[in-house]
């Protein structure tokens, strides 16, 4: 074992048994750990955060059967290098292709693959932390089975640890390291679930600490803090992750919990990406809000405004107010989903012609045409407001409308509509 290596390279793990979490993968009964068991392999894709050990289970996997395994990377090999796989494939029957960064694979090396795929020549096992629906071509896709890892629990990280400073043959055992809980567990919170992040800041921790003869490396909480410098922020503003948290944001405020919503402000803050705040506060005033707020909107626009001009780390003030106002807002969507169902009933029942009274008959001869000369101005009733048909006549008994009274201003409506039903 070269000790050059980074610590979290040389602890990967060779075989299933020393994987670290994912139990809902690798437990016994489990498809993962069956197709192992069968020495049975289709190709698939691993997918899940930075530092959950995909590519370590990919190999793992490849070690556990009898077919020899290649380690490829989507963005370093080329067409050519994919070629001398599929030949060593042909003289041993069958090849496993370990390809990191899997999303990246352009079309020509998909086109490339794809037959051999189909043909069992080669398994493919690609490892992603893009969410395989939304980064990966259907065609490769369709091909293999997908398995979600999760990001690693403290305690899991915590374990690990301390079998690395235990393990003297590719981890930390040869040396005396009294690694303190407190500081165990900061490595593993502050590493956010990545254990290669944790990893990394345990050897920089036993390296960089001074120790003289015998003199046990003592790395308590300030140590640990020092090493990992702060909390890794999981959160690419270009990947799956970032939507699930912009979704855990709106659902948040829909479901009018502030702490939640605050939350994951902070993270979407954190991350510096404003133009994503101020489009989910906009469009959550509007569909979640509604009428039961009509203020919401303008509101929710005027703090993305603000924010916008003032920029970070001031951009938090106005953001977290509006935040706060729309979570304790009254709820409802009774306005756009009105729309909705008079949309799916205009294309269900198509566009039939509108009542001939409310053509336009602003032009020489609409008169003649009959254009309007039955329409009844509404301003010219003291109510405002005349009985008189204006769906067409295939669509004059639809109701697309149904009022809620989550608020003062929307039961205001309800009690309008209803009397101009009657």
């Amino acid at each position: 074992m070269n000790k050059n290596q980074p610590l979290a390279y040389r602890m990967r793990p060779q075989t299933i048994e020393e994987i670290t979490g994912q139990e809902h993968l690798l437990s016994e009964g489990k498809l993962l750990h069956r197709m192992i068991d069968t020495k049975k392999l289709t190709s698939m894709i691993l997918y899940g955060p930075p530092g959950t050990g995909k590519t370590s289970i990919a190999s793992a996997i490849a070690g556990s059967t009898d077919t020899p395994f290649k380690m490829m990377n989507a963005v370093e090999h080329n067409k050519k290098d994919m070629e001398i796989a599929v030949q060593e494939a042909k003289i041993s029957n069958q090849l496993i292709v370990i390809m990191d960064e899997v999303h990246r694979l352009d079309k020509t090396k998909q086109d490339f693959l794809l037959p051999h795929l189909e043909k069992g020549l080669i398994i493919l096992i690609g490892a992603t932390t893009a969410n395989p629906y939304h980064s990966i071509n259907p065609a490769i896709r369709s091909r293999c089975q997908i398995f979600e890892l999760h990001r690693l629990s403290q305690d899991d990280v915590v374990k690990t640890l301390y079998q690395t400073l235990s393990n003297r043959e590719k981890g930390l055992g040869n040396y005396s390291v009294d690694l303190q809980e407190e500081a165990a567990y900061h490595l593993a919170a502050a590493s956010g679930g990545d254990l290669r992040t944790a990893l990394g800041a345990l050897e920089l921790a036993v390296l960089s600490t001074p120790k003289t003869g015998e003199q046990t490396i003592v790395i308590d909480l300030s140590v640990a803090e020092e090493c990992i410098q702060k909390k890794s922020f999981q959160h690419d503003k270009d990947g799956d992750a970032h939507y699930d948290v912009l979704s855990a944001f709106q659902k948040s405020i829909r479901g009018s919990d502030v702490n939640a919503a605050l939350h994951y402000l902070a993270r979407l803050v954190e991350a510096g990406d404003l133009v994503s705040i101020g489009r989910r506060l906009i469009v959550t005033a509007y569909e979640d809000i509604g009428l039961a707020s009509p203020q919401a909107g303008p509101r929710a626009l005027a703090a993305v405004e603000a924010a916008e001009r003032l920029g970070f780390p001031e951009a938090r003030i106005p953001l977290a107010d509006v935040v706060v106002e729309l979570c304790l807002s009254p709820k409802s969507n009774s306005a756009y989903t009105a729309f909705d169902q008079a949309r799916e009933a205009m294309l269900e029942k198509g566009t039939p012609d509108i009542p001939i009274h409310l053509k336009d008959a602003h032009y020489k001869g609409a008169s003649d045409l009959g254009r309007g000369n039955t329409y009844q101005y509404p301003h010219h009733d003291t109510r405002g407001w005349v009985p008189q048909q204006y769906l067409p006549d295939a669509l004059k008994q639809d109701e697309y409308y149904t009022p809620k009274e989550t608020s003062k201003f929307e039961r205001s409506l309800a009690e309008i509509y209803k009397n101009m039903k009657r």
